[in-house]
């Protein structure tokens, strides 16, 4: 999903907090470094003490490092342009009941668009409640890496009873010949990846 660009919500600033404002910067980076970009979350009561100690929202403070775990999320984004062609991949790999498939993958002058399809079979046939939601139930998340020398990003995804499919963006394009690539997807508990599951699909481009 394309990123709609960011607009100044005012034009009001107070130049007296602008050394405050660099502070923060300054921390944020701080934290990252410390952390080795992996800071987790603070503990509830630390959440509570914080804000009572410096007159703070709880729900605020949350916000606030909720977002910090999704710093990824703000990188600046390749988007796909001029579509060239297809490359045949029809490869598929069958894991704890789950057949995981790739057809093809969308070249494109800047990026590869890799599809994957996953596809199960769905035992709760007959039960109607939240059946728009109940795939969601049978994949974590999956990420995809292509090795140091590429970028990848999850990108939009569909599905149905027995069936979803996610796209991933890659970054430079993937060779048109490409053999020796290996598509490795690993999956965890959620979006932010705190938690693998153990479970590697792996994919051998010859």
């Amino acid at each position: 999903m394309k990123r709609m660009p960011f607009e100044r919500p005012t034009d009001h600033y107070d130049e007296r907090i602008l050394s405050i404002d660099e502070q923060i910067c300054a921390l944020l980076k701080e934290r990252k470094d410390v952390s080795n970009n992996n800071p987790g979350f603070p503990p509830p009561n630390q959440i509570a003490e914080w804000a009572k100690k410096y007159d703070q929202y709880e729900d605020l403070l949350n916000s606030i490092f909720s977002t910090l775990r999704m710093e990824a999320e703000f990188k600046p984004r390749v988007e796909p342009e001029n579509f060239i062609k297809h490359l045949s991949v029809l490869k598929s790999v069958e894991k704890n009941d789950r057949l995981y498939t790739i057809t093809f993958i969308r070249q494109f002058e800047n990026a590869s668009v890799v599809q994957l399809n996953i596809d199960w079979e769905d035992k709760t046939e007959g039960i109607d409640d939240h059946r728009h939601l109940r795939h969601m139930s049978h994949h974590p998340f999956l990420e995809l890496s292509l090795g140091e020398n590429y970028e990848c990003r999850t990108d939009s995804g569909s599905g149905s009873d027995g069936h979803f499919r996610q796209n991933y963006i890659v970054s430079p394009p993937i060779p048109d010949d490409p053999s020796g690539l290996n598509l490795i997807f690993k999956e965890y508990h959620d979006y932010f990846k705190g938690k693998p599951t153990g479970l590697e699909i792996v994919f051998d481009l010859d």
